[in-house]
């Protein structure tokens, strides 16, 4: 399927905005389950590429200007066309960071013993040398999912994966964060995956988080759950950037100075192509 993706975010400050420098998670790559077709990202200022620890495309940029003169708003726009391949199974590069480091705790989606006691009714404990079955892996999938109900507005970005768990509540990305410290606590890896979604009916689901889970960590080979629709990923997912959780891969970060309060107005649009 060819996905037209456009995604805008616009700020509003009610003071001049003196200095900000931002960092965009905003490129998606060619890869098993898509290809870029055309891509463009555009910010009020310069950009410099480069990739981060994960491998992400990313861009920053960076704004200065006299307190006098400062700007009260700016606009990040990313467009362009994705064709996607529905590959939900894969192997990584050899350059990118071993599974293993999927496995360590953090901030947003740590490890813990009522996630692990959760966790053991899908997915027995993995014997030495033995590897997740990926039947297992979504019948988990599925068991996140009716524990925390998707629920519009229950959460922030900031919500860790037991709280959420705890409060039976969330968005995609708690879902997300829940299975990955789900399988964390089973000593499965597992890392959080930021992307778009296509469905003409759930216009608020185009900004959208899944996860990956390591299905074998020496041959580096990993499958793609979208734990929200209860499916591996097919054509309706773009693929962005993964990392740790949320906190490694936002769509945008950054810091300023000046500009009194800050509002966002972030708009998405999927159509086919």
């Amino acid at each position: 399927m060819k996905l037209h993706v456009q995604h805008t975010t616009d700020y509003r400050y009610t003071e001049p905005l003196c200095y900000a420098l931002q960092t965009l998670w905003l490129t998606p790559q060619s890869g098993p389950a898509q290809t870029v077709r055309s891509w463009r990202v555009e910010a009020p200022g310069k950009l410099f590429a480069q990739a981060d620890t994960f491998g992400n495309a990313i861009h920053s940029y960076a704004l200065a200007s006299p307190p006098a003169g400062g700007a009260c708003g700016s606009r990040v726009s990313a467009a362009g066309l994705v064709e996607t391949l529905g590959m939900a199974q894969f192997t990584d590069d050899a350059s990118l960071p071993p599974a293993q480091l999927y496995l360590r705790a953090t901030p947003l989606a740590s490890p813990h013993s009522l996630l692990a006691e959760f966790g053991r009714r899908y997915l027995p404990p993995l014997q030495a040398g033995k590897n997740p079955d990926l039947q297992a892996l979504l019948a988990l999938s599925a068991g996140v999912s009716s524990a925390v109900s998707y629920q519009k507005n229950s959460t922030n970005v900031t919500t860790t994966a037991l709280q959420a768990f705890e409060a039976g509540a969330g968005v995609c990305q708690d879902q997300a964060h829940v299975m990955v410290a789900v399988c964390r606590s089973l000593g499965v890896a597992a890392r959080y995956v930021s992307g778009y979604f296509y469905a003409a009916n759930e216009p608020e689901l185009a900004s959208h988080a899944w996860v990956d889970v390591c299905l074998d960590m020496d041959a580096r080979r990993w499958a793609s759950i979208d734990v929200t629709h209860g499916c591996l990923i097919d054509e309706r997912h773009v693929r962005l950037a993964m990392g740790f959780d949320y906190s490694a891969c936002p769509p945008i970060r950054g810091v300023r100075h000046g500009g009194g309060e800050e509002s966002m107005t972030v708009s998405i649009t999927i159509e086919p192509a």
